[in-house]
């Protein structure tokens, strides 16, 4: 890689790692952090192709009270690294350099909540720092340890990603080619398994009898050759304001008979 690429993909690392955080420009998302790395890295299409798989995987991923979901940022950024000294290396096929940094984005993503608790550990004492800059009303303190705080967090992703980018594109290559095909073709159906399980876990944490009719209606639609992803998209967004201007309206003139989910209500009505 140029010295202008490594600082280029660092400073993706860096931003994805505070928005791991902040969740405000969502560059921590597998999609928006492999597109990046991908495009300045001059890999824009393969980058796109990782994320994409990737972001099917992470839409399950939520933290949940004391559970902290898997570290989308570092499994993206790192993931996407890999597959750029692949692809940079030589590697014939894209696929399997595709398909190798996918599955190694879940251990990378396993490695990254041990990064988030050392730097959680070291913002403590700040913590400590800002009740302390509180007391004596100096708000210029407490935005300074604010600032710093979330700092750390893009440095938790930008040091790492900064380590791999060292790493010499034919020592990742070596090691993808002296794989079996049992594993790289393992890899591959792996990979391909990644969009069912990232929607069977969002589907497990919103079902209910309102949205099954929709879901089986989308696998019908699914099956027609000639609807493009564009057709479906439009059809889901017809479908949704159809039933959003239902319940408004049931709303309006269903009075105490209703519960302002006409889908609901017809569903009860066979229960």
């Amino acid at each position: 890689m140029s010295p202008i690429t490594i600082v280029l993909i660092v400073l993706v690392a860096f931003l994805a790692g505070m928005e791991g955080i902040l969740d405000e420009f969502e560059f921590h998302q597998p999609l928006v952090a492999c597109t990046l790395i991908g495009l300045v890295s001059g890999h824009l299409q393969e980058g796109i192709l990782l994320g994409g798989s990737l972001q099917l995987m992470a839409l399950g991923w939520a933290n949940i009270g004391a559970a902290v979901a898997p570290d989308a940022a570092l499994a993206s950024v790192a993931s996407a690294i890999i597959m750029v000294l692949a692809l940079d290396g030589g590697t014939a096929d894209p696929q399997t350099a595709i398909s190798t940094s996918i599955a190694v984005a879940v251990p990378l993503s396993v490695a990254g909540l041990f990064l988030t608790m050392i730097v959680r550990t070291i913002a403590i004492p700040m913590v400590h720092a800002m009740d302390a800059a509180a007391e004596k009303a100096n708000f210029k303190a407490i935005d300074g340890l604010q600032i710093a705080a979330i700092l750390l967090q893009g440095v938790r992703i930008a040091v790492p990603a900064a380590a791999l980018c060292f790493v010499p594109a034919d020592v990742v290559t070596n090691a993808l080619n002296s794989m079996p095909a049992w594993l790289t073709e393992g890899m591959a159906i792996g990979g391909g398994m990644v969009a069912a399980v990232g929607y069977a876990m969002v589907i497990n944490m919103m079902a209910t009898k309102e949205v099954w009719p929709f879901f089986v209606l989308g696998f019908v639609l699914a099956a027609l050759s000639e609807l493009t992803l564009i057709a479906l998209g439009a059809l889901g967004v017809s479908l949704a304001l159809i039933y959003l201007g239902l319940k408004e309206l049931a709303k309006q003139g269903g009075g105490a008979a209703g519960s302002g989910d006409p889908l609901g209500d017809i569903l009860n009505d066979y229960e």
